[in-house]
């Protein structure tokens, strides 16, 4: 179900004409950029674009023609208008200069002075950069459709230099589990323009859909492109009830042989179009056609691609047969296709998560494997690839494929994106092998996984370069991008709560040499009103001040604490969803009865945020057991097998049993898949009510003194949920259950105390 740090090198600083501005400087929050740029100097005053304008373009700037029309288009929405072009000129002028003396290929400088605007670069790409700068030091309004045009717009007096610190800054969009218009690519392909993105990974097969024309097979668009709805479409159809961003697109819907049906394709056409919007703004389209495996939609119209056997296996779909010319030359003939489309230097063949019991089974792979002198169907993996990679370089083209390719060796040719975060040498082992590595990492790069309260956090803070690469080895570390899986992504809006802010965050990650998460988070209030501004759909930032479950004595206090001064926030107590009608809350609200209460935010402009649900009780404080030689540690049940919520290790046997001193999985609890359970006491030192908060990934529930304290059951990533508990001073009866489902796990626990900072559960409170 899921798949899936960069380029170039780490550039040295230029424009040594200004000497101030080789040392590393401070980032000015006054400048809401982001991401940030390499150096920012303040001026005197400000810059007024007025109808009266004039654009320059000197001799040798002919090359950024589409710049100054990309530039032009920016400011005649706003101005109504475009500016008057002139090749030359000192005042009351926007230059656009050739600069040969920029190496770095999408470098620029900025100079903005009362009397002239400057944007220098040496490449197209670095001049359309400076422009998206540009924009973004614009007012909001140059966004909005107005009936008025502005009579002038003001641009603050600053000189930047900038270039980005990895050439590989990616998104990525799976439109095969759910269909985007083409509309909507131009939409998003403009959001990564803003925000100094170069590349867009397009994940056009896998099971549930094959969404690009081949006109050698008709029938992968025909059938495959096309579904009765199945169980990702159920789950968002059940949630679209309370949420209407879960709801299918009517768009993709249609009536086909009396059946109901899903899905949607692009015609080459509609891609060539889609490519050269792109390109206009310096983004590249990396296609993807997943090989061997998720290639049910073309497996079910043309069977002869399989080695004898079609449907699912035990993990995944029935792979094409590796083993069959047959197979070869229907890959070939679509890729060729593909090639001819896309100009991009890259072709990503996928090639993860295979289901190869067939393989195994079958005769003829036997004696291809016996003939080739490949010891395992891994290898018989990796001699499907090499034959593709030579059929990529015969057309002067690159590899890509998710980091599963390594599993049976690899030539250095290709290029490796690695996103198994629970296999953290994969990325290392391929650097060193000479590969050109993407870091991708589902944690916290996959988008697709539910955002909390430390999603943005997570990403700002994600180091592209993993330890243990030499600077020479580093070099391979191309750049990362982020991944959008849409089998619970059924809208635009839905997509874009997902991916907005957190793509904010990794924009700065990939581009800005230095990184202030205070200053980034203070920068990012401003570009809320330019997101509103485009119609973009964002995850509202989250409301503070209170826990999942909140716990009181005699009596306590909701009081909120709004991250942007213009929400409203609206709450509900009988277990209806707060709606634009529902009460507002606007000041303390005291609570003295056990209760629940939903509140959500909402914007002036009727975007709404989450929905949360606070737990209200009144408890007594827990008297502590009675235990005589309590010993250090937690007693820890570890458990086989896969479980899809705490509570099927009830009805299991125990693989087995230690004492852990620290609450950490302990080693006899092997991955893939298994649970454990954490018995013991915490020897609280006094009296009062504690807060815990609880990551786990996947689920993990904790009582203490008998009482449910904290609820983050059930398989997802990383989520971190919260509760409290009234503890008189001693030992206090503790439990926590946890299961990892496959994959990575984290499970962490930090507690406070009246408000105390959060900190790890200590290890001398450990008893059992």
């Amino acid at each position: 179900m899921f798949k899936h740090y960069f380029s170039t090198f780490l550039c040295a600083l230029i424009f040594l004409w200004i000497p101030a501005l080789a040392a590393a400087q401070t980032i000015d929050t006054k400048y809401a950029l982001i991401p940030y740029p390499t150096s920012l100097t303040s001026g005197e005053g400000s810059f007024t674009i007025t109808r009266q304008t004039k654009l320059v373009l000197p001799k040798k700037s002919g090359v950024f023609s589409n710049e100054a029309e990309q530039l032009q288009y920016l400011l005649a929405g706003s101005l109504g208008k475009p500016l008057k072009q002139a090749k030359k000129g000192t005042s009351n002028t926007i230059v656009l200069q050739y600069d040969k003396g920029i190496t770095a290929a999408e470098g620029y400088s900025l100079t903005i002075t009362p009397q002239q605007v400057k944007l220098s670069a040496r490449e197209p790409a670095g001049m359309f950069r400076a422009v998206q700068t540009l924009r973004q030091l614009l007012p909001v309004s140059i966004e909005q459709k107005k009936s008025a045009p502005d009579t002038q717009l003001a641009l603050p007096a600053l000189q930047i230099q900038d270039e980005p610190a990895f050439g590989w800054r990616g998104m990525h969009l799976d439109v095969s589990r759910h269909f985007f218009s083409t509309d909507y690519l131009k939409k998003f392909i403009d959001l990564l323009a803003l925000y100094k993105f170069n590349k867009l990974h397009l994940h056009l097969t896998d099971d549930q859909g094959w969404r690009i024309e081949i006109k050698k097979y008709p029938k992968l668009t025909e059938e495959g492109a096309w579904r009765t709805f199945n169980n990702h479409d159920s789950v968002a159809i059940k949630m679209s009830v309370e949420n209407p961003d879960f709801a299918l697109d009517e768009r993709h819907i249609v009536q086909k042989n009396g059946k109901t049906m899903y899905g949607g394709f692009y015609t080459q056409a509609e891609m060539r179009d889609i490519i050269a919007y792109a390109s206009a703004r310096h983004v590249e389209i990396i296609p993807e056609i997943d090989m061997p495996g998720h290639m049910k939609a073309a497996i079910d119209s043309y069977p002869f691609l399989t080695c004898g056997e079609a449907g699912w296996g035990e993990t995944f779909s029935v792979p094409v047969c590796p083993c069959n010319e047959s197979t070869y030359e229907f890959a070939e003939n679509v890729f060729g296709e593909i090639i001819d489309l896309f100009p991009s230097q890259y072709i990503h063949l996928g090639a993860d998560e295979v289901e190869k019991t067939t393989w195994a089974n079958s005769p003829a792979c036997q004696q291809l494997m016996q003939r080739e002198g490949l010891k395992d169907v891994d290898e018989l993996q990796s001699y499907f690839i090499h034959r593709m990679q030579k059929f990529f370089q015969s057309k002067g083209k690159k590899l890509i494929g998710w980091d599963e390719v390594l599993d049976g060796g690899i030539s250095p040719e290709a290029t490796v994106m690695y996103w198994r975060s629970w296999v953290p040498d994969a990325p290392v082992r391929a650097a060193r092998n000479g590969n050109e590595v993407i870091m991708t990492p589902n944690s916290p790069l996959y988008f697709d996984a539910l955002p909390d309260k430390n999603a943005v956090y997570n990403v700002y803070h994600f180091n592209v370069v993993p330890k243990g690469l030499n600077s020479a080895e580093a070099r391979n570390i191309l750049g990362a991008q982020a991944n959008i899986w849409t089998e619970y992504i059924p809208s635009e809006n839905r997509a874009e709560y997902m991916y907005m802010p957190r793509m904010t965050a990794l924009s700065e990650v990939v581009w800005s040499k230095q990184r202030d998460y205070a200053s980034y988070l203070q920068r990012l209030q401003s570009h809320y009103k330019r997101l509103d501004a485009l119609n973009v759909r964002y995850r509202l930032p989250d409301l503070e001040g209170f826990m999942d479950v909140n716990v009181f004595t005699d009596k306590t206090t909701l009081n909120l604490q709004k991250p942007l001064d213009n929400l409203i926030i609206r709450y509900t107590t009988d277990g209806s969803q707060p709606g634009a009608s529902s009460k507002v809350l606007d000041k303390p609200l005291i609570i003295t009865e056990s209760t629940t209460i939903k509140l959500a935010a909402f914007t002036p402009g009727g975007l709404k945020g989450d929905t949360y649900t606070l737990l209200y009780e009144k408890q007594a404080y827990a008297r502590p057991a009675k235990v005589a030689n309590a010993k250090a540690g937690l007693q820890s049940m570890y458990y086989k097998g896969a479980f899809r919520t705490t509570k099927g290790m009830q009805s299991a046997t125990p693989a087995g049993s230690t004492v852990v001193e620290r609450l950490q999985v302990p080693q006899e609890a092997k991955a893939p898949s298994f649970g454990v359970q954490f018995r013991g006491y915490l020897e609280v030192p006094e009296t009062g009510i504690y807060s815990f908060f609880l990551t786990c990934d996947d689920g993990g529930v904790l009582r203490i003194a008998d009482r449910l304290v904290v609820d983050n059951d059930g398989l997802h990533p990383p989520i971190e949920k919260s509760g409290q508990v009234a503890l008189e001073k001693g030992l206090q009866p503790f439990e926590l259950d946890f299961i990892e489902g496959g994959g990575g796990y984290t499970l962490k626990l930090l507690y406070s105390k009246d408000g105390s900072q959060l900190q790890e559960v200590p290890q001398n409170w450990l008893k059992h």
